[in-house]
């Protein structure tokens, strides 16, 4: 089991930038692509950005693709999602998920196994 806690959300404003972590737990992810989606009040949750269990892949959604970027320590058993030049439409609850496998399968919700409880991340205009 995988236990999965993100951290760095906040308020800010529109243009700016912050670092959201993800710590896992319980069993190593190092061979597990880990991903970030996202979940705006009213709208399905959403694929942000993924890392493959190496962290040399990365593939990311095209609303955030050029700002974002996502990274991993497999050594700390953390992912990261640093986001830059924030837009209010990028407001919403953000999730770390990862998979049981090492896979090229990014986007979908349903091929991640654990979640965590999500941080708020609030972009002001």
């Amino acid at each position: 089991q995988v236990q999965l806690v993100e951290s760095g959300g906040g308020l800010v404003q529109a243009g700016g930038s912050l670092r959201l972590s993800c710590a896992a737990s319980g069993r190593s992810v190092s061979s597990y692509t880990m991903a970030w989606f996202r979940q705006a009040p009213g709208k399905e949750r959403e694929f942000v950005a993924a890392v493959n269990c190496n962290g040399v892949i990365t593939h990311y959604g095209e609303p955030v693709r050029g700002r974002f970027i996502v990274s991993r320590d497999n050594a700390k058993s953390t992912v990261a999602l640093q986001m830059n030049s924030l837009k209010p439409d990028d407001t919403g609850v953000y999730y770390c998920a990862s998979q049981r496998v090492c896979s090229f399968a990014w986007v979908t919700k349903t091929d991640y196994d654990y979640w965590g409880q999500g941080t708020q991340v609030t972009v002001s205009s």
